[in-house]
């Protein structure tokens, strides 16, 4: 793999799990324990609509572009 797209990529996987890590725990904060299920639908959430939108702002990398 080229290293210039790791440190392309590598800002926003960290800016995602920072993303998921911070809605959980106000998630937590606001509605108490959830169960994994619940837990794990939000970060899938997280997960699949953090590169559409990143790319709609136009402040994608060069890798996710079609």
């Amino acid at each position: 793999m080229n290293t210039s797209t790791v440190r392309d990529l590598a800002p926003h996987y960290i800016a995602m799990f920072i993303l998921v890590l911070g809605v959980l725990a106000t998630v937590r904060a606001a509605v108490g324990n959830l169960s994994f299920w619940i837990e794990f639908m939000v970060i899938a959430v997280i997960v699949f609509l953090y590169r559409p939108i990143v790319m709609q702002l136009g402040i994608g990398p060069s890798g996710w572009e079609r």
